[in-house]
């Protein structure tokens, strides 16, 4: 039972916690066959498999990404790498929570959201993790200094090497903007919300009085939840990194703006990475003009709304800067090939690599040099029309003043969005009743 001392705050939501059994079941699907070395080559080739697990768009893959898999695999024809990659980021932490109680079905390499890592590098989880400021041969001078801060354990491990960091903009449909009669130049579609998130709901309504049929102004109020949020110093913990989410002023902000954008109608009411890809449709199918873009929804938004709509979207500057998401490649210790993990986790998060992954998949790196480099700053992206992402998201970069993170924000963060605002969005629960349903989760799900 989790101890507060505070019941004051704003409305909020209910979420469900994900169910051992469902768990289970869903590990199946999550990490399955991730067995550190159970399908090492049979014949005495000689050579490793090494399985990575992600989440969303990490940009390694050959397929869509950088192709950095196969570059590995020809620097070190012994290598075999496969990723297990899914879109939902918390039933993976679930199910990775669980494998890592059990030391067992785990990825050589597992990937981490910043929203988990002070989980992961707590107590119950810290030893286990393979050291990679000792393993690997990272260079971690090259990295954010706060990100390495991130990911480092009190005991002065670090458990993960930093992918990227999300600094914030707005990825606009430029067709469905021109038919509701509003700007398409980026700079003047940044200037309807400089300043304010308020603004940015104002936009919508002025949206929605032309809205072309069938469409709404943004994807998801969870998503301009988080957005909002990630623009604020003070998020779900205190100064001291203790869980405090009822009294933050970001919390409060970024609920009342989602609820305003929910009740308002000028949402899809579509829950982000949803399993069965109604959200991913929904890019293909122009349903919405605008979704809140940390620099990693760039490369979902090319692979899910397809070659049919390159030159239709373009990336403005958000009402507030912030900074939304960014991982971390982690090593577990129950690994078979522990040291080859770990010098293929430095090889993806070094300078070089994120450049390349940059380049293609547009999520910002987490390596100081890399971000000045002129191979960022002078990045564009065909797909949104040649913007110069790399101007826009390093000028956010630069703004980011990380906020003080709890073991607990990711999971407060699910029952905020996934149930509170989206029960507010799909089925018209009352905000009040919301807010009082995720107190009441927090305090039967979270022991603190």
């Amino acid at each position: 039972m989790r101890t507060s001392s505070s019941r004051r705050g704003r409305p909020r939501t209910a979420a469900a916690t994900i169910s051992t059994a469902t768990a289970i079941a869903v590990g199946a699907v999550l990490l399955t066959g991730c067995g550190s070395g159970d399908d090492d080559k049979a014949a005495g080739d000689g050579k490793i498999t090494l399985r990575v697990g992600t989440f969303g768009s990490f940009g390694y893959d050959d397929k869509t990404g950088a192709k950095l898999y196969a570059e590995y695999e020809k620097l070190h024809p012994n290598i075999e790498i496969v990723e297990s990659n899914v879109a939902d980021g918390q039933k993976y932490w679930d199910t990775l929570k669980l494998r890592l109680s059990r030391n067992s079905g785990l990825a050589d390499i597992q990937a981490l959201e910043v929203g988990y890592i002070a989980e992961a590098t707590g107590p119950a989880l810290a030893g286990k993790w393979v050291d990679l400021g000792k393993a690997g041969g990272a260079d971690l001078g090259a990295f954010l200094d706060w990100k390495v801060k991130q990911a480092t354990t009190a005991d002065g491990k670090v458990i993960g090497l930093g992918t990227d960091i999300g600094p914030m903009a707005i990825c606009y449909n430029k067709d469905l903007f021109a038919q509701a009669k509003l700007p398409t130049d980026r700079a003047e579609v940044a200037k309807l919300w400089a300043g304010d998130w308020a603004r940015f709901v104002e936009a919508g309504r002025t949206y929605k009085k032309n809205a072309p049929a069938g469409t709404a102004f943004h994807d998801s109020a969870s998503g301009l939840f988080n957005a909002v949020l990630a623009g604020n110093a003070v998020q779900y913990a205190d100064a001291s990194g203790k869980l405090d989410w009822e009294n933050s002023p970001g919390v409060k902000q970024a609920w009342d703006t989602a609820v305003a954008a929910a009740q308002g109608g000028l949402t899809a009411k579509l829950r982000q990475f949803d399993e069965k890809g109604t959200w991913n449709a929904a890019f293909k199918n122009s349903r919405f003009a605008t979704v809140a873009c940390p620099s990693w929804m760039t490369g979902i938004i090319k692979d899910q709304a397809g070659p049919g709509n390159q030159g239709k979207w373009d990336i403005a500057a958000p009402p507030v800067a912030g900074n939304w998401g960014g991982s971390f490649l982690a090593v577990p210790k129950s690994g078979k090939h522990t040291k080859e993990a770990a010098e293929l986790a430095a090889w993806l998060t070094a300078p070089a690599q994120h450049a390349k992954v940059f380049g293609v998949n547009g999520n910002i790196p987490s390596t100081k040099d890399t971000l000045a480099s002129s191979v960022v700053q002078d990045t564009k992206l065909p797909y949104f029309g040649d913007a110069p992402v790399g101007r826009i998201y390093s000028e956010a970069a630069a703004g980011i003043k990380p906020a003080p993170i709890s073991r607990w924000d990711g999971q407060v963060k699910t029952f905020l969005t996934d149930n509170g605002i989206l029960d507010i969005e799909q089925r018209g629960t009352d905000p009040a009743k919301a807010w009082e349903n995720v107190r009441k989760l927090v305090e039967d799900k979270i022991d603190q």
